[in-house]
């Protein structure tokens, strides 16, 4: 029997170095339906852990406070506890493979070199977790950076991480409360 109906990871990587880079769009959605519903955060499963409830659906929402590299130790540990289904998990991540400020619903997938999703589907046995995949892009022509260097970096005044934060949280909402089918009408 599970604990909450669902949970909703954001990935990202600890201290104020990575805060506002494209590798923590994914914790900058978790913090942003945690913020509209006014949910206490607390130090819980080597991340910070929060309880609320979008419509009838009572949801677990987890920032993995590891590495990106070792997200799983925190989500393995907190689904374990939990009880939660592994078609009940989201995970919100940047993804390089998008045009920057696209949002993308998926039904699992493969892992694409993301090393998050690597580490949290080593812990949990199976990529076969739902996705909100968040568009960073890659670096532009003459930008000599790899793309480690790139997704470990701010985002460029043009862009508007608040914006995408947002668009990620409200995919996330309705893959927990409609399922992926109304998710993949909306986020195809």
């Amino acid at each position: 029997m599970a604990y909450v109906d669902a949970l909703i990871i954001g990935l990202g990587n600890p201290g104020s170095r990575y805060a506002r880079t494209r590798h923590n769009i994914g914790w900058m959605a978790a913090d942003q339906l945690v913020s509209e519903h006014a949910a206490t955060t607390r130090k819980k499963y080597n991340g910070r852990y929060a309880e609320l409830r979008l419509g009838d659906v009572s949801v677990g929402v987890l920032t993995p406070e590891t590495f990106m590299n070792d997200s799983g130790r925190s989500i393995g540990a907190c689904v374990s506890d939990l009880k939660v289904p592994i078609d009940e998990l989201v995970v919100i991540y940047d993804d390089i493979e998008l045009a920057p400020g696209l949002v993308r619903a998926r039904d699992g997938g493969g892992l694409k070199g993301h090393n998050g999703l690597r580490s949290m589907a080593e812990a949990l046995g199976s990529p076969d977790f739902l996705r909100v995949r968040c568009g960073v892009g890659r670096p532009g022509k003459g930008d000599r950076r790899d793309i480690a260097a790139y997704v470990l970096s701010g985002f460029e005044a043009d862009e508007d991480p608040d914006a995408l934060a947002r668009e990620a949280a409200s995919c996330a909402a309705l893959l927990v409360v409609e399922g992926v089918e109304a998710a993949l009408q909306r986020w195809p």
